[in-house]
């Protein structure tokens, strides 16, 4: 008989996940809408953002060894008050005369709390999940992260038309301080340590680092695998969705904006859409086959390569685009899901904070260089767009036939234990 997947613990973090989500995206939102508007410099805000990126890189690492060592229930209530204080604070203090400074102290200070909740949240799951409600989890956490990505910038841009950006920033108080809230009513079982390991909490660092490297290159090598085959997928679709895909839009299609924004909220509902089909196909993907999904988000790219080869009309070849694109959307969404659920099947339960948040800095640190080589790419060979997503494509698509056996293997091991 299934367990129920929606019990109290795991209903209230989903609660707050929502509500902490939701405030982030519209501060995030009305914050680059306010720096454009302040500085007409749209460059002005990519690097405010780059530069938040590297708390994040530097910090997850502890942020996970304190996920597993701390009471997690208490990290998460803990870090969105100070989320929920820091805006407030933020907000009473801003000017016009130090705005920029106080979001470039804010988008840091996120940045940061971030790298110590991310990987506390993913360690919880786990220890509320079991099983296939474990693929069902993750689904329902990624369909969370979905629905707050389409809803916040439409959120965002109302209150921030209607009000301007302060009041943006007090709905981010209540939405941090309801987050915690829910929070502090969770119930969740953290792994018991040797009290002999000693106190001192640098050699406690080392230590926890050391045995999570040891993990994840001698006893449990199929972990490090696991982040190897999701980087080079993030490497290759990402660097072409991301940057590939607004592109061709409005420079090689010349299309204008709004094409671009219906097309982004296709590929946003496909990312709602992917978290359910994969909550309902739980009991199917396994690692005999996900290697499927690696070679459709491979072939999902050659129709719109062909497409640009054999068509001249712009229309045509933006809707086989769009089309094509909600659908590596959705396989996208179906490997990270079965992927992420892997890697928390191979951990110890004692480790799960810290070997989350190296999958979280592995991807934050290769997302860029994907959309810098694939930025180069589309800049050098404008007119070769149909080769670039065609030869992207065959290159998934091997790939995806490479890792085959590697699933397999993994997938036969589970079974046997």
């Amino acid at each position: 008989m299934r367990s129920k997947l929606f019990h109290r613990n795991f209903s209230l973090l989903i609660a707050g996940q929502a509500s902490s989500l939701l405030g982030n995206g519209i501060l995030d939102f009305a914050m680059s809408m306010y720096v454009l508007e302040k500085t007409g410099s749209a460059a002005a805000y990519a690097g405010f953002l780059a530069a938040s990126m590297v708390p994040a890189v530097l910090f997850s690492p502890l942020g996970g060894i304190l996920a597993d060592r701390g009471n997690k229930r208490n990290i998460m209530a803990g870090l969105d008050f100070l989320a929920s204080l820091g805006v407030l604070l933020a907000a009473l203090f801003m000017r016009e005369s130090n705005s920029l400074a106080v979001i470039c102290m804010l988008l840091l200070f996120e940045s940061v709390l971030g790298a110590f909740e991310t990987p506390t949240v993913q360690s919880c799951i786990p220890f509320m999940q079991t099983g296939e409600n474990l693929v069902r989890a993750n689904a329902v956490v990624m369909q969370i992260n979905a629905l707050s990505a389409f809803f916040s910038p439409i959120l965002g841009s109302l209150v921030y038309t209607a009000f301007g950006l302060k009041p943006v920033m007090y709905a981010g108080v209540v939405c941090f301080f309801f987050t915690a809230c829910f929070e502090c009513l969770i119930k969740v079982k953290s792994p018991e340590y040797d009290k002999q390991e000693g106190k001192n909490p640098l050699l406690l660092v080392k230590k926890d680092f050391l045995d999570s490297l040891r993990l994840i290159t001698r006893e449990r090598p199929a972990i490090l695998k696991i982040f190897c085959v999701t980087d080079v997928i993030m490497l290759l679709i990402q660097g072409v969705s991301a940057v590939g895909f607004p592109y061709i839009i409005r420079n090689v299609l010349g299309l204008s904006s709004i094409y671009y924004g219906f097309s982004e909220s296709a590929v946003g509902l496909a990312a709602i859409a992917g978290g359910i089909l994969a909550g309902l196909g739980s009991s199917r993907i396994n690692g005999n086959n996900i290697y499927l999904l690696i070679g459709a988000l491979g072939f999902f790219l050659i129709p719109p390569g062909i497409s640009f080869l054999l068509s001249g009309n712009p229309y045509i070849r933006y809707g086989t685009l769009v089309v094509f694109y909600v659908l590596i959307q959705l396989a996208a969404c179906g490997f990270s899901i079965f992927a992420t659920s892997f890697i928390q099947r191979l951990t110890p339960g004692n480790m799960i904070g810290k070997i989350s948040s190296y999958s979280s800095s592995f991807s934050q640190c290769v997302q860029p260089l994907g959309q810098i080589f694939y930025g180069f790419l589309f800049d050098c060979f404008s007119s070769g767009t149909a080769w670039i997503l065609i030869c992207t494509g065959i290159l998934m698509g091997g790939f995806g036939l490479m890792v085959k056996g590697f699933f397999e293997k993994m997938e036969k091991e589970f079974t046997e234990n």
